[in-house]
């Protein structure tokens, strides 16, 4: 098994959880849910092992029937290091059904605090979309007043939000986890403190915090040298994690797949939507998908972000789309055109492409990151502590823009900044100087405090209101 990283925080609020169990005798059921490879799984392994408490880990099958994900139930059941009481005689058959299955685990947990894990849990709902009324009728009848932990975990975030609305049998019943990639502090903690911020920090626009990544990385040492040695290999996990994720989220020639490999592909990371439909096919059909999908990855799968210049109404045109998960934004970018490549052995390419094209691509993408640490860090500073808003600014022929623009809830200018992600030089004074006109071009910014972030901070000659370094930017997040 691989070392388990972090999580602190996460597991704390998980064995509170369990305690309360303990002390009560009342059951709790969790929703957990989080995009693939982001250690859902591990984490509550780690729960589980660490509890001393009796359990169950199953894990659904995809596309198996409901004899199927029983008999695979039956499988995990006997598989238990510590099986739930009773096992051996209640499950010594399979169950004839998931009322039957629920049943038996009810049975089993009467008495004994126990845990109780079904991973993939839309997969077999997906088998059986009574699943959730029939868990629903067995908790309320029997479950909630046992001494157990019951946790259904999905990797698919729509569904397992269906999973919990108010219209369906579970509604009100259980508690939501989200379980995110590591952040930056994290992805930090792992490599270790001889790495420094800006490893850290490139560490997550690489793996977007995927645990299973960050790892990888952290025993090849720098980030080049990881991609590197990922690209020799075709069956690597930097290679292969966004297709599988990728494989899961979208059958094969749905046209959102489409819209994510032509928004992703763009140098800087993100596309217009006119941008997107030249690249798959300049006409009404392929502008009505695009529109349909675009909302469906955005709204629904929420792999999409769209960015405004702060400041504008949610209605304007001048929207830019990116994927949000750092780590398919780098995949889109650097693997999904280079595949065919390293497949016939000639990762040789993909490698020239990263390095001739990573400094461009890293200042670009590590944009959304310093957004959202500015955020975080606003309250800190007495000067940013109005901030409510934090992104960047563009007019509509795109002749000026600027990286880091903050606005109050009254949507006054409080801060524009200029990012300059260069791991050796300083913030200059003529870059500065430049951002100085920000204030006359971008509207209720006349009295904006000037903000430069760059790894090592601003020079002698440059005089900003707030410096943020790459230690700075990496204080925003917890361990």
């Amino acid at each position: 098994m691989r070392p388990f990283y972090g999580r602190a925080a996460l597991l704390g609020r998980l064995r509170a959880q369990l305690a309360d169990i303990e002390q009560t005798g009342q059951g709790r059921m969790l929703a957990v849910r989080g995009r693939r490879q982001t250690g859902k799984s591990r984490v509550l392994t780690e729960l589980v092992e660490s509890s001393g408490l009796p359990y169950l880990f199953f894990t659904g099958v995809k596309d198996a029937s409901p004899p199927a994900q029983l008999d695979h139930l039956i499988t995990d059941v006997r598989s238990a290091r510590r099986p739930l009481p009773d096992a051996d005689v209640l499950f010594a058959a399979r169950p004839a059904s998931w009322h039957d299955a629920f049943s038996r685990i009810a049975a089993a947990c009467a008495t004994e605090p126990t845990v109780v894990i079904l991973d993939e849990f839309p997969w077999a709902w997906g088998a059986d979309p009574t699943l959730d009324g029939v868990l629903q009728n067995i908790w309320d009848k029997r479950l909630e007043a046992s001494p157990t932990l019951f946790a259904l975990v999905g990797s698919d975030l729509a569904m397992m939000e269906r999973l919990t609305a108010h219209d369906r049998p579970l509604h009100g019943r259980t508690k939501d986890v989200v379980v995110e990639p590591f952040n930056p502090a994290e992805c930090a903690a792992v490599l270790g403190s001889d790495a420094g911020a800006v490893a850290a920090l490139d560490a997550y626009l690489v793996t977007g915090g995927y645990p299973r990544l960050v790892s990888e990385l952290t025993r090849a040492g720098t980030v080049g040298t990881f991609v590197k040695d990922q690209f020799a290999d075709e069956n690597s996990d930097l290679v292969v994690v966004g297709q599988r994720s990728l494989d899961a989220e979208f059958p094969e020639g749905v046209h959102a797949r489409r819209v994510l490999s032509a928004i992703g592909a763009h140098e800087v990371g993100h596309a217009t939507f006119s941008s997107v439909v030249g690249k798959l096919g300049d006409d009404n059909k392929t502008s009505t998908a695009t529109t349909r999908a675009v909302k469906m990855l955005t709204d629904t799968k929420r792999i999409l972000a769209v960015d405004r210049p702060v400041g504008a109404k949610p209605s304007t045109k001048l929207r830019r789309y990116r994927i949000d998960d750092s780590y398919l934004r780098f995949w889109f970018r650097f693997v999904e055109q280079q595949i065919s490549s390293i497949s016939r052995g000639r990762h040789d390419i993909a490698i020239g492409t990263f390095e001739r094209d990573w400094s461009t691509w890293r200042g670009k993408a590590i944009e959304p990151v310093v957004h959202d640490a500015v955020f975080r860090l606003a309250g800190s500073h007495p000067s940013l502590t109005t901030i409510t808003e934090v992104g960047s600014w563009w007019n509509r022929s795109n002749s000026r823009e600027y990286d880091i623009v903050a606005a109050d809830r009254g949507h006054r200018i409080v801060a524009i900044g200029t990012v300059k992600w260069r791991p050796r030089k300083q913030v200059t004074g003529g870059e500065l100087a430049t951002l100085t006109e920000g204030r006359s071009v971008i509207p209720r910014a006349g009295g904006a405090r000037l903000l430069a972030v760059a790894p090592t901070g601003a020079a002698a000659d440059a005089h900003p209101d707030l410096v943020l370094t790459a230690d700075d930017l990496l204080g925003a997040w917890p361990t």
